[in-house]
């Protein structure tokens, strides 16, 4: 027992000597690690500014979705009761989230609020004479099926008309998935350059200490007592590279929400709230950064250094 105990504090004496030695040769290298720390940075930055305006258009595309309506006109002799038992029926459909009734002297008061020489017109209107319709608002769970909910509904009786946007709702459903995958494609093949970029870096900083790790070597030192003060210091390269990045997110991305009031140009176009989206943001920066740097320095003393 006692045997083991030792070697668990000669391991934990070794990894503490070494996270001393990584953490110093940060700053005895300042110039290199500078350049580290830059490219971190920089590429970082642009995973930032990208993982920010994709989920912000995924977000944009999932709220327009979820606006989407059947509208469902219904027939001018259609009773209360009998609106009723066709909203029931219509909710039975397996793709149907949501069913909200718009009688016509609803529509009327909406219409009403357009314009003033429209007001004066409908006001003229009485019950009886009203010509516009009672509507039931159909919200669907899954776009993609939206045209053959609209057919079952249409096929109903009572039903004189069915409205969803034919045409366009399918142009933007396939303009929104080339979106959603072009956005995919370009988040991994900007974070396989981010790896390229600062492991290159970072094997630039370590083979102008060649001759650090050959002597190191002499000494008797093995392979994993070279290799982890260089992992320690690709994290500690990380972690000070992904700082800037993350002090952007926090404040940058919550000034701008701020600014534009959380929509940008349009109310159509809503930006995602700050909390809790900045922290997740955060948290993949720094865990980017860290893991990043530590597979650099790994790769550049396992690889470019034979050892």
């Amino acid at each position: 027992m006692r045997k083991e105990v030792i070697l668990i504090m000669k391991a934990l004496r070794i990894l503490l000597r070494n996270i001393r030695d990584g953490f110093k040769s940060v700053g005895r290298n300042l110039s290199l690690s500078i350049a580290s720390i830059s490219c971190i940075t920089i590429t970082l930055l642009i995973v930032a500014i990208a993982l920010v305006v994709s989920y912000n258009v995924e977000n944009v595309t999932k709220l327009v979705k979820e606006d989407f309506t059947i509208v469902t006109f219904v027939d001018t002799s259609t009773t209360d009761e009998q609106l009723n038992t066709l909203k029931e029926n219509i909710e039975t459909l397996n793709n149907v989230e949501s069913v909200d009734i718009e009688t016509k002297d609803q529509v009327a008061d909406e219409m009403k609020g357009t314009s003033d020489e429209l007001s004066a017109i409908i006001d003229t209107w009485s019950d009886e004479n009203n010509p516009l319709y009672d509507t039931l608002l159909v919200k669907v769970k899954n776009t993609e099926r939206i045209s053959n909910t609209a057919d079952k509904i249409s096929d109903m009786d009572l039903v004189t008309d069915v409205k969803y946007g034919q045409g366009m709702v399918e142009e933007l459903m396939a303009v929104f998935d080339v979106v959603e995958k072009a956005m995919v494609v370009a988040m991994v093949a900007l974070i396989f350059v981010t790896l390229f970029l600062i492991s290159n870096t970072i094997k630039i900083t370590i083979f102008s200490r060649k001759r650090e790790i050959e002597i190191m070597r002499l000494v008797g030192a093995s392979n994993f007592s070279i290799k982890q003060p260089f992992v320690i210091e690709g994290f500690c390269l990380g972690f000070i590279g992904s700082l800037i990045p993350i002090a952007v997110t926090l404040y940058g991305y919550s000034a701008l929400y701020k600014h534009f009031n959380g929509q940008f140009f349009s109310p159509f176009i809503q930006l995602v709230k700050p909390e809790p989206f900045i922290y997740m943001v955060s948290l993949i920066l720094l865990g980017l950064g860290v893991v990043v740097g530590m597979i650099g320095s790994y790769r550049a003393v396992r690889k470019y250094l034979k050892i």
